[in-house]
């Protein structure tokens, strides 16, 4: 027993340790100009760091049995920091069999949390819960439906794509944070950070979309 307690105490280490250098990294990621180098080997890392956090809350999940609700905020930015990978490698909306097993699999985890959540009885606020939920549905839908958009209409989307799941990984990450350090105030502590990510994406997605169009002309 006080070796399982032993392990449990370090895969908390690890996963709150690991989730705040991943952040740090994003800040970093975020500020710095877009395709250079310091933007690369940061997107690079937090990729990284991220890895080991959602490894963590796994192993917290499963075999500690902490809270079960982590497991769907791990999922959204796990998803969101593997689909933006992807589209930034790939830049195309071409029938893709590995991210669509991806996608399946993710919305498959969401499925059944819904199934758990009425099992045990619903104790998460439903405002955190449903926007976390919608959030992660939002987005596999699009990323399935999106191969039926003409590859010649897909054009730049690829970019708005990757900006998009980039900044909403960092805000998963982030709401599950301030979630976990400010309970007392819950949910306010835990949507707010994805409220903002949401504005910080648009805005950046807006100042690439209109950068695109004048030098188009």
């Amino acid at each position: 027993m006080e070796n399982f307690d032993f392990w449990h105490k370090a895969n908390i280490l690890i996963h709150v340790t690991c989730g705040l250098i991943a952040l740090c990294i994003a800040i970093i990621a975020l500020t710095t100009p877009k395709g250079g180098k310091a933007h690369r080997i940061s997107g690079r890392l937090f990729l990284y760091f991220l890895s080991v956090v959602i490894v963590t809350g796994l192993f917290g999940v499963f075999v500690f049995k902490v809270n079960q609700f982590l497991i769907v905020v791990t999922v959204l930015s796990g998803y969101n920091a593997y689909s933006g990978i992807r589209v930034l490698q790939n830049k195309t909306n071409k029938i893709n069999r590995q991210d669509i097993l991806v996608a399946i699999m993710t919305v498959s985890t969401g499925i059944y949390f819904l199934y758990y959540i009425k099992k045990i009885g619903f104790f998460w606020s439903p405002i955190v819960v449903y926007s976390t939920l919608g959030a992660l549905f939002f987005i596999i839908s699009y990323d399935l439906l999106r191969y039926l958009i003409p590859q010649k209409k897909y054009g730049k989307l690829w970019l708005y794509e990757h900006i998009y799941k980039m900044v909403a990984a960092f805000t998963a990450l982030l709401s599950a944070a301030t979630g976990t350090i400010y309970d007392e105030f819950q949910p306010h502590s835990q949507y707010l950070p994805s409220a903002f990510g949401m504005l910080m994406a648009l805005s950046f997605i807006l100042y690439f979309y209109r950068k695109n169009r004048l030098s188009r002309k």
